[in-house]
């Protein structure tokens, strides 16, 4: 629904000067409600053209030139205001057009704003997939207030808690997005708010009441078996192959892809044990991850050592590319699993360590993770490891089970 906007010029009653002149008063409406201003022009009642709300006379021409001046710029501010902000009154247009009003951020572009640092920052502390995460989230919400508000901007300082629970839903049912990738684009949008009330561009807190939660995903992993099947599988090109050690590769170092693409002969090290470690940090977090190497990923490492151009030590292939292989190869080795190359971290958390009987602080710290409980969401006990470990638990309860005998027999 479109709103009305009119501004009328009229002379205030009872405001003469000596010289009979009058004050000419601006008025404001918009949708029926109004508020006026004095133009700091004044004239003689005589001069004034009521009906038309001009000066009229042969030395009216100034006057009306003033008043076509200031008409024009309200109009502007008005339709700047309707594309910018959520609503628009008349006390706004006139706070605006007089200087009293606030600075003005939207939120789109100060979104915008942020993702061109973020993509400064990529490839020193930000990768581009967080980038585009980024990206992806500024354009949902700009094809969100453009359908909802139908302006292509949004004040700050106007977003309420129902814009966001708007926006959220908006995301779940025209965008079609999941649980957890809503709230990830959520958490997303509540960073842009949090610049805004840091920078003092916004007071309050429009997220104060809205908790963003991730369901716990059971995330898949391969077993000891089907490691053994991609192993001994023959790949039928150079291709797969490469492909295939790279995921093994991550397998049994616990590597995220951009770090893998990130490994130099440098970070291949002899450790105070006198083994070969991987030393390098996490692109993600920048946090230290220090692995010693299994004889695994020696045996694929030795493989490619000086087989490889511009010093690289593994043939690392885009990530987009390197998923769509690991389908070929979940296909020929009959895996029905969805194979992917993160899907490699959490069997090295699952089968390669956990299992293994190696402690969740060790894979933990292995893993580069700053929290447990994130290492937690990736390594699960299996039933193997449940059975191995409750092995010969029976014989430390003998002699409870012998008082349940007999007393059982009485």
């Amino acid at each position: 629904m479109k709103s009305t906007f009119k501004v009328l010029f009229y002379l205030k009653k009872g405001s003469e000067k000596k010289n009979g002149e009058v004050m000419i008063m601006a008025r404001i409406t918009i949708d029926g409600k109004l508020c006026q201003f004095s133009t700091k022009q004044s004239i003689l009642p005589d001069s004034w053209n009521i009906a038309a709300g001009k000066a009229k006379g042969k030395d009216a021409g100034k006057i009306n030139a003033l008043l076509d001046d200031i008409k024009a710029s309200l109009n502007n501010i008005y339709h700047e205001q309707q594309r910018r902000d959520n609503y628009v009154t008349a006390e706004k247009v006139k706070n605006e057009f007089l200087g009293h009003s606030e600075k003005h951020e939207t939120v789109l572009t100060l979104f915008k704003k942020h993702n061109d640092d973020v993509k400064q920052l990529v490839g020193i502390s930000k990768t581009i997939a967080t980038y585009r995460k980024y990206e992806v989230t500024r354009r949902h919400l700009a094809e969100f207030i453009q359908s909802k508000y139908n302006v292509s901007d949004f004040a700050i300082n106007e977003i309420t808690p129902m814009f966001i629970t708007d926006f959220e839903l908006y995301l779940r049912t025209t965008c079609k997005c999941g649980y957890n990738t809503t709230a990830k684009f959520m958490q997303f949008f509540k960073r842009i708010i949090l610049i805004a009330r840091n920078n003092g561009i916004l007071i309050g807190d429009p997220f104060a009441s809205y908790k963003i939660r991730l369901e716990k995903v059971d995330r898949g992993y391969l077993s000891e078996d089907e490691i053994k099947i991609i192993l001994k599988k023959k790949m039928v090109s150079e291709r797969l192959e490469n492909v295939r050690d790279l995921f093994i590769f991550s397998c049994f170092t616990g590597l995220a892809y951009i770090d893998v693409a990130n490994l130099t002969q440098d970070n291949i090290r002899k450790s105070f044990d006198g083994n070969l470690w991987i030393i390098t940090k996490r692109q993600k977090t920048n946090t230290d991850v220090n692995v010693p190497l299994l004889d695994i990923p020696k045996m694929i490492l030795k493989k490619y050592k000086g087989n490889l151009p511009d010093g690289k030590i593994l043939p690392v292939i885009s990530n987009q590319k390197l998923n769509a292989y690991l389908k070929e190869i979940a296909d020929v080795c009959g895996i029905k699993k969805n194979l992917t190359f993160h899907l490699a971290r959490h069997t090295f958390a699952t089968t390669t360590t956990l299992a293994k009987g190696v402690p969740v602080e060790t894979v933990s710290k292995m893993l580069g993770h700053t929290n447990i409980e994130t290492t937690q969401i990736y390594a699960r006990i299996t039933n193997n490891k449940i059975s191995n470990d409750m092995q010969g638990l029976d014989k430390k309860f003998v002699g409870i089970e012998k008082i349940y005998k007999e007393v059982s027999m009485k």
